[in-house]
């Protein structure tokens, strides 16, 4: 089989095509005919520098088709559908999967949907859960346009939220724009109207209940300082950063950290209800993942490069054969 590994820290062009075995499923594993791999942003950043040992391969959201099981798995067989999330040889033509980490592709869906929709859908709708939101208030979403973002957008819409602001990078800004507020946005603005400081929120009607923080960075401070005296900013982006306590007093507002496996590893009840009932936003229209570029595996650097160009609308999907 075909496998993505890198040999050296940097840009896409490290990014090497290699053959290699086709694994076996130990216990408690799926092996899986991935049919889609999502490529995510942490992982782009993992390859820059992220401090693993090398060689190292790439880790993903897959969808496919389950071939062989591994010892102890049980709720699973060969010819299923699945989609989840592979802590090894992600960009691959074939994948193990730990089966607790695997969940069935409905009839109906593609395991293209699978993956711009499940994980990425997973971090959106926890995040929002985290902020803990009351019915009618206002949310902002940084990195709107992301594979998590504009799922983000159309949950808060969807789950009660009132005024959705989509906060954008200048990439492809009026596009973006264009794209957000077909998915439900009333107002988008970029990073450098956010953080300005003569930055009026009038324009964009007003400080927020809740932020949504995909970024990180230096575009925390502007962030919390978008938020209406007792807001929540909740953070789910791995790209750092530091929030002055001083600017969280002044206007009895907070910040959340959230992260998708402490749910999946201590509340996988809540993780479940959570992927059933974006299933079931997505059957029925109301939730629409979508799926800037799909590109074949052996494409991998073009897919991380326009992830780190920042011009994506949704998600950026790798086809193996």
């Amino acid at each position: 089989m075909r496998r993505v590994r890198y040999y050296e820290n940097g840009g896409p062009e490290v990014l090497r095509l290699e053959e290699t075995e086709v694994p076996a499923p130990g216990p408690g594993e799926l092996l899986v005919r991935n049919e889609a791999v999502g490529v995510t942003l942490p992982v782009v950043r993992k390859v820059r520098g992220g401090g693993l040992p090398l060689p190292a391969s790439l880790g993903g959201e897959v969808a496919g088709e389950v071939v062989a099981t591994g010892p102890g798995v049980t709720g699973f067989k060969a010819g299923d559908r699945v989609t989840g999330l592979c802590f090894g040889d992600g960009y691959a033509d074939h994948s193990v999967l730990q089966a607790a980490m695997a969940s069935p592709v409905p009839e109906g869906a593609t395991a293209r949907d699978a993956v711009a929709l499940v994980r990425c859908g997973l971090v959106a709708r926890g995040a929002y859960a985290a902020a803990r939101p009351a019915a009618g208030e206002s949310v902002l979403v940084t990195g709107a346009a992301s594979g998590v973002g504009h799922l983000a957008v159309q949950l808060a819409k969807e789950l009660g939220g009132g005024r959705v602001v989509a906060a954008v990078s200048s990439a492809a800004a009026e596009a973006k724009a264009g794209f957000l507020r077909g998915l439900g946005a009333d107002h988008v603005v970029t990073y450098d109207e956010l953080a300005r400081e003569s930055a009026d929120p009038e324009s964009w009607g007003g400080r927020v209940d809740i932020v949504l923080d995909a970024v990180g960075g230096e575009l925390l401070s502007p962030a919390v300082a978008a938020l209406a005296p007792g807001g929540r900013l909740v953070a789910y982006s791995s790209g750092g950063g530091t929030i002055e306590a001083y600017d969280l007093l002044v206007g009895a507002k907070a910040a959340i950290g959230f992260q998708m496996a402490l749910i999946a590893r201590h509340r996988p009840e809540l993780m479940e209800q959570w992927r059933l009932e974006l299933w079931e936003l997505f059957a029925a229209g109301r939730l629409r993942p979508r799926v800037h570029a799909e590109l074949p595996l052996e494409d991998a650097a073009k897919a991380h490069e326009l992830i780190e160009s920042r011009v994506n609308l949704g998600k950026v999907v790798l086809r193996p054969a």
